[in-house]
């Protein structure tokens, strides 16, 4: 089986039709995941730092999105979601971050939206 690249655009589109919004967020975080246990495998100082930082990009944009007045989940769900975010962001900050702590939360929301 062939992996879906640049050079198949209509296979990958056909892929991304398949899912769901919610799963295509959801696969996001997967990702963020996959950059922490390789840099976890390597043991890079360089590839931690970068994972730690895609880790921070990401969870900054949960944290304005779920923050944005206009964002129609209920507002208990919001305070929960904000609550983590700034809970992950203080770990991606964190000298010694515990990128155990980090993976675990990225699936637990990828879970949440998979579903």
């Amino acid at each position: 089986m062939q992996a879906v690249t640049a050079s198949h655009p209509d296979a990958a589109a056909a892929y991304r039709q398949r899912r769901t919004p919610r799963q295509m967020e959801a696969e996001v975080f997967v990702r963020a995941n996959r950059s922490i246990r390789e840099a976890l495998a390597e043991q890079s100082p360089t590839a931690i730092a970068r994972a730690r930082a895609d880790n921070r990009r990401l969870w900054d944009v949960v944290l304005g999105l779920v923050m944005d007045p206009a964002n129609q989940l209920p507002a208990p769900l919001r305070s929960q979601v904000a609550s983590l975010a700034h809970a992950v962001l203080r770990e991606c900050e964190s000298e010694q971050a515990d990128l155990q702590f980090i993976s675990e939360m990225n699936d637990a929301i990828a879970g949440g939206l998979w579903n």
